[in-house]
């Protein structure tokens, strides 16, 4: 059985310091180790409230996650919000110079559709598009909350961590049965993609996170990701230095270098990823199947674990000294005979 959506207080009957101590139960914000932005959103505020406490929110909350290398937008307990708060969320994420169309919204007892747009203009700053934004999703991650992981995920803009959202619905209505004590609750809008297009959105499937885990572990996977993203540009740097020092065949030096600088590494979320999508880059450029990167693994020392960027050292093979020794060791190496014909 379904229920109707829980009513907040008409923001008119309420007083700026009650509407920010509600708003302030729905957000929560720090800075996780690894200068990590972590935002926690339970309910998604409407344009209401965003243009009354934009004045509080921006210094308060958002100004101190500016300065964050990368952010975990967390919307696992988010089952629902207001419509009109999508663009100010989107907007935030997106670079200023292009305003985009994300969404269209289908009311049907209205029957009239509404294009949402991210904003010209926001107050304070936007997250900048060279970090990497991280949306983390659960089974109760519904409505308003999955249009805004949906468009994220579309945009390429975030990575989406978690569990597939319940596929729910973007406004509901209870109605009254006749003059009967059942009431049917139904969804009263849906989201018709981008440009109006009707084309499967996330309503009744849900959102497929691009990665997969419970999500109790979610954030924890979340962080793991972004560790390894941001030792991208340290390795492909590494790389280019190995071919610069090692690699045989020169004369494709330059265009090995001038590939790995222009790959996009937007997909990459593991290990697997990252070496599969080298491997596959560099020996169609190269054409040489020799050229092989692969990870590995920390080794252990007697202060602990070490990472090491190159391969172990090379073992010396050492010649024993007893004559018998030395036969034995050149007969396991080389098998001689004359093969009919008298061929060697």
């Amino acid at each position: 059985t379904l229920e109707a959506p829980r009513q907040a207080p008409a923001l008119t009957n309420l007083t700026q310091e009650e509407i920010l101590a509600q708003l302030q139960k729905g957000i929560r914000h720090e800075v996780l180790e690894g200068n990590v932005g972590y935002l926690r959103v339970d309910d998604i505020p409407s344009q209401e409230v965003v243009s009354k406490l934009g004045g509080f929110l921006v210094p308060s909350v958002w100004r101190k996650l500016m300065g964050t290398s990368a952010l975990v937008l967390d919307l696992r307990h988010c089952t629902g919000g207001h419509i009109s708060g999508i663009p100010y969320i989107i907007s935030y994420l997106h670079p200023g110079n292009t305003v985009l169309h994300v969404d269209t919204i289908y009311d049907r007892p209205s029957n009239t559709t509404t294009e949402i747009w991210t904003l010209p203009q926001v107050l304070g700053e936007r997250y900048s598009a060279d970090k990497d934004v991280v949306v983390l999703t659960s089974g109760h991650t519904g409505g308003v909350a999955e249009d805004i992981t949906y468009i994220l995920k579309q945009m390429r803009r975030a990575i989406v961590v978690g569990e597939r959202t319940v596929g729910g619905a973007l406004d509901l209505q209870k109605l009254r049965i006749g003059q009967s004590d059942f009431f049917l609750t139904v969804p009263v809008s849906r989201s018709l993609g981008p440009l109006g297009g009707g084309s499967q959105t996330w309503e009744g499937s849900g959102v497929l996170p691009c990665v997969g885990t419970p999500a109790e572990q979610a954030l924890e996977k979340a962080l793991a990701i972004l560790t390894l993203r941001r030792a991208l540009p340290g390795v492909v740097r590494r790389l280019q230095e190995a071919l610069r020092a090692y690699y045989t065949l020169v004369d494709r030096v330059p265009t090995l270098l001038h590939h790995l600088a222009n790959m996009d590494f937007s997909a990459v979320v593991s290990e697997e990823d990252l070496v599969t999508k080298l491997n596959s880059g560099l020996q169609t450029v190269s054409e040489d199947p020799r050229l092989l990167v692969r990870a590995v693994k920390p080794k252990e020392t007697s202060s602990g674990p070490e990472i090491g960027d190159d391969d172990p050292p090379e073992v010396v093979p050492t010649v024993p000294g007893a004559e018998e020794a030395r036969q034995a060791l050149v007969l396991s190496m080389f098998q001689v005979s004359v093969l009919p014909g008298n061929v060697g």
